[in-house]
């Protein structure tokens, strides 16, 4: 996958989690829970969803790798390369 894959595809996850979540203006190195106003549950969401659509296995510690969307993409690309 390519990184405007990758990031397409956490966009796609986010919307299908948050309805309401406000894609534009997006500031892709800001942390995602503030500008989206997420939950740690919603966030939590997004990790399954990563795990039952691709099969990854993300552990706890390596969720701060998932904070921003870029460093979401730095994170998933090695991951992901393959598909």
């Amino acid at each position: 996958m390519t990184r405007d894959e990758i990031k397409d595809v956490v966009l796609e996850i986010i919307a299908d989690i948050d309805e309401d979540a406000e894609m534009e203006g997006l500031n892709p190195d800001e942390p995602l829970r503030d500008q989206l106003d997420l939950d740690s549950m919603d966030f939590l969401d997004i990790v399954m969803e990563l795990r039952k659509r691709y099969k990854l296995q993300i552990p706890e510690e390596d969720y701060p790798e998932l904070a921003t969307l870029t460093s979401c993409v730095n994170y998933l690309e090695p991951k992901l390369q393959n598909l």
